[in-house]
């Protein structure tokens, strides 16, 4: 029987393709497979097969005349911009063999070339061939040009990342809009579940086939026949195009394994994303530590602890920061799985031990303590490992996910999380005894710039407890998102509609307001705004910004319409228990392991094609048995548009409670914060994504 461990050695099997080239090569590498590398070995991998350097794909770069070997490794279709970049590199350096990996697959290249019959070899990589050695200035000289799907980061034993298609999200109601604008009034979609993969923009469905086609890979290296199924507008098109892939068809005739997908739209529940419910130690890290340049996921942890330099305003540029990814030490591998799937103080404690059980091994002084669990005292142990250069080797992993526990705990903005929980958990009950325009209006006192006489006279210490526009922002799409769960409003809708505009009005100049009273933008205004700092901020833009936000926000409450039972994730208060959120995972879950095997409507079979249609019509006058998702031993979960750690844990605990046997792997395009939402939301081109051209 397939297991999901042997699913995990899939992309490190993808990556030996690439280090089976890299001998005595310089390798330049794009930041998207560069973050895909580094949750599979990290440079060191690419060193230990040979490798004499590794460095940035960027026009800015080159090599010297003893360096005649390159290989490249990009995430994007071969034309465009990856094609100057390429050029320019070839140009400034002396090269005699060069290998270009591309995570692009030959089909969707023809795709994109407006290539639709179906060609014998790979004529898109020959051309490109001839073309580095043109560029090398001589045709002789040697030219390799082939797909690898290095798309795959094995974060955990429960979850792969796909950090090439970090940013695809599924489209809002605006985006529909943009969509409908350019095609004839007749041929317009009434709703997002109408789309299909060819009325989405030429780059779009590059993005989805490319996506579709690393799935098909994984599936076909191990031997595995999936059945598709489908919750919400994008993860219909997603398994659509899976299901119709070319390769596909001949693969699952012969596939001795068989697995179930299921990929769900993260615009199902976006309550889920924003709020501060989740009880989870990676979530907190996450949010309030940098992100290392260039990656999505990871975060920058603060080594000057462990070693002499003196803290000064220069010294986080002395020492290189420390990450979460520890692949090459199992002792630290071990502790991430606990912090990311339990609870926050589980994850604390399990550090402790940890460091204790590191220390101990090294015969380090170690003075034990218990109680509660606290930066300082973490830091008093890692501090032990600074005067030995052995023992800081041995545990270099877990003394950096160690560091990152200690400042996540003693971080100034740690408050803020408290703080949006409990007005979260406000606004949760008052859904249920106001309508909307009553729950809005109890975010206007929060709207005031931080710092201001209002806060001073309440007593909120500046910058902890005080909300600023970035939880302001989230705390918006977390009360849009549950507009339908407020109580039906005791004046007529046109009367109601006026009100709530005049209440948005307000809060648009109330929040515009408080933006352009921030001393320092934050990487979500910068990106909200399209200003890069407080000198180009203007009112009008910021103002701007924050109308679009609100016409994005209107239709927050709508992504759900579609469904005939899974309509709702709050649950309202009876009057012994409170209102709760209950996560829309959850609930699918629930139904997918039901001991009935109930037939839930809202999740789709997607990969039966013209049987399941005649299943379909016979079941309207006889008993006919379908697939579910529940039929194999093996499920995946494929979050369309990110998954958080607290989601990770909640499916960790269905699974062991409902189905103990069933193993489930969990696939997404990005670990979410909550932050990213509303960029996500807000700011990202979801319609025209990057992909090289």
């Amino acid at each position: 029987m397939l297991t999901a461990e042997e699913f995990s050695h899939f992309p490190l099997q993808m990556w030996e393709r690439v280090l089976s080239k890299v001998k005595k090569a310089v390798v330049f590498m794009d930041d998207k497979c560069a973050e895909a590398l580094h949750w599979n070995g990290g440079a060191a991998a690419l060193f230990e097969a040979g490798a004499r350097n590794l460095k940035q794909f960027s026009s800015f770069e080159a090599c010297g005349a003893n360096e005649p070997k390159a290989v490249f490794v990009v995430s994007t279709l071969l034309k465009g911009t990856t094609v100057d970049i390429m050029k320019d590199i070839i140009a400034l350096s002396h090269f005699q063999y060069c290998v270009v990996f591309t995570t692009v697959s030959h089909s969707v290249h023809l795709l994109a070339n407006n290539v639709t019959t179906e060609m014998e070899g790979n004529p898109v990589f020959e051309q490109f061939e001839e073309k580095l050695c043109e560029w090398m200035g001589n045709m002789n000289y040697t030219a390799e040009v082939m797909h690898v799907p290095v798309v795959f980061a094995p974060v955990s034993q429960q979850l792969f990342l796909t950090p090439t298609f970090a940013h695809l999200f599924p489209l809002l109601l605006p985006d529909l809009e943009v969509i409908n604008a350019k095609r004839p009034e007749k041929k317009r979609f009434g709703s997002l579940i109408d789309l299909d993969i060819h009325s989405l923009p030429a780059e779009l469905q590059i993005e989805i086939k490319s996506l579709a086609s690393a799935l098909n890979s994984m599936f076909e290296a191990t031997g595995t026949r999936e059945e598709s199924f489908a919750v919400g507008p994008m993860s219909r098109i997603i398994a659509g195009e899976l299901a119709s892939h070319p390769q596909a068809k001949n693969r699952r005739k012969t596939a001795p394994n068989k697995a179930s997908i299921i990929f769900v739209d993260r615009t199902m529940d976006l309550t889920g994303a924003v709020g501060h419910h989740g009880d989870n130690l990676v979530e907190k890290i996450l949010t309030v530590l940098k992100p290392l340049p260039g990656h999505v996921t990871d975060v920058q942890v603060d080594m000057l602890e462990l070693t002499s330099v003196q803290r000064t305003p220069d010294s986080q540029t002395t020492v290189a920061p420390g990450c979460l990814a520890q692949p090459q030490s199992s002792a630290a591998r071990s502790l991430w799985e606990a912090m990311l799937t339990s609870k926050h103080k589980e994850g604390v404690m399990e550090v402790r031990r940890q460091l204790v059980e590191a220390a101990s091994k090294e015969k380090l002084p170690i003075k034990m303590s218990m109680g509660r669990v606290t930066p300082e005292q973490l830091c008093t142990y890692m501090k032990l490992f600074r005067s030995n250069w052995g023992a800081l080797e041995s545990h270099c992993g877990v003394l950096q996910l160690g560091l990152a526990t200690a400042q996540t705990l003693r971080h100034p903005c740690l408050p803020r999380w408290d703080a949006c929980l409990a007005f979260e958990r406000l606004l949760l009950q008052a859904l249920g005894d106001s309508d909307f325009l009553g729950v809005l209006k109890q975010l206007l006192p929060l709207m005031k710039p931080r710092g201001g006489e209002d806060s001073v006279a309440s007593g909120s210490r500046f910058g902890k407890e005080e909300c600023g526009p970035d939880e302001l922002i989230l705390l918006l799409v977390y009360l849009y998102s549950l507009a339908d769960e407020a109580q039906p409003a005791d004046r007529d809708a046109e009367e109601d509609e006026e009100e709530l505009e005049k209440l948005e009005r307000e809060l648009i100049g109330t929040l515009t307001l408080v933006i352009t009273q921030e001393t320092e933008l934050s990487p979500l205004l910068q990106k909200l705004t399209g200003c890069a700092n407080l000198e180009e901020l203007t009112t009008e833009r910021v103002h701007t910004a924050v109308e679009e936000m609100f016409e994005t926000l209107r239709g927050l409450n709508h992504t759900r319409d579609h469904l005939k039972q899974l309509r709702s994730v709050y649950t309202a208060s009876d009057g012994v228990h409170q209102a709760t959120y209950r996560p829309f995972l959850r609930q699918i879950l629930e139904e997918v392991f039901h001991p009935d095997r109930h037939e839930c409507p809202d999740i789709e079979h997607m990969s039966g094609g013209l049987t399941d249609l005649l299943k379909t019509g016979f079941s309207m006058f006889m008993k006919v048995s379908r697939p579910h998702p529940s039929d194999n031993p093996l499920l995946f979960l494929f979050l369309v548009g990110g998954v958080t750690p607290s989601e990770l844990r909640l499916i960790k605990e269905i699974v062991t409670t409902h189905k103990p046997g069933t193993q489930v792997l969990v696939l997404s395009t990005r670990l979410l914060r909550p932050t990213d939402i509303p960029d996500l939301l807000f700011t990202s081109q979801r319609l025209v994504p990057n992909i090289g051209v």
